[in-house]
């Protein structure tokens, strides 16, 4: 079976988006070039970002119609990240709330890349 294991973001300043994720993941990158970064995750996912501005870069698509979602235990921890990631100053998109799946929101990063907060369906 072929299982996707990169999540690749374009990103306008690697460095700057690279300390938000250190921050956000507890971890330093395994690669880090002036236009790449890649951290490998514990669940053998690679996460990267390549900056739009890199020589070889090429895409017409815009806009960010994707989410990364981060699936917690469950509602009190959704609510404890949603805390702490305010306080982080974190910019918050879609405020806590409760949908058909339980609480969640969705933060954005220094790009505007969608980070959703949830806790898996029952």
């Amino acid at each position: 079976m072929l299982l996707p294991n990169l999540i690749l973001l374009y990103v306008d300043d690697p460095a700057k988006s690279a300390q938000f994720y250190v921050d956000l993941f507890g971890r330093e990158p395994v690669a880090s070039f002036p236009s790449y970064v890649a951290f490998e995750l514990e669940n053998g996912l690679t996460f990267s970002l390549w900056s739009t501005q890199a020589r070889d870069f090429v895409s017409s698509g815009t806009g960010h119609r994707s989410e990364i979602a981060f699936m917690v235990k469950d509602d009190a921890e959704v609510e404890r990240l949603y805390e702490e990631w305010r306080g982080n100053g974190i910019m918050i998109e879609q405020e806590l709330r409760t949908a058909v799946f339980g609480r969640t929101f969705v933060a954005l990063d220094p790009d505007g890349h969608r980070l959703r907060v949830c806790r898996p369906d029952d």
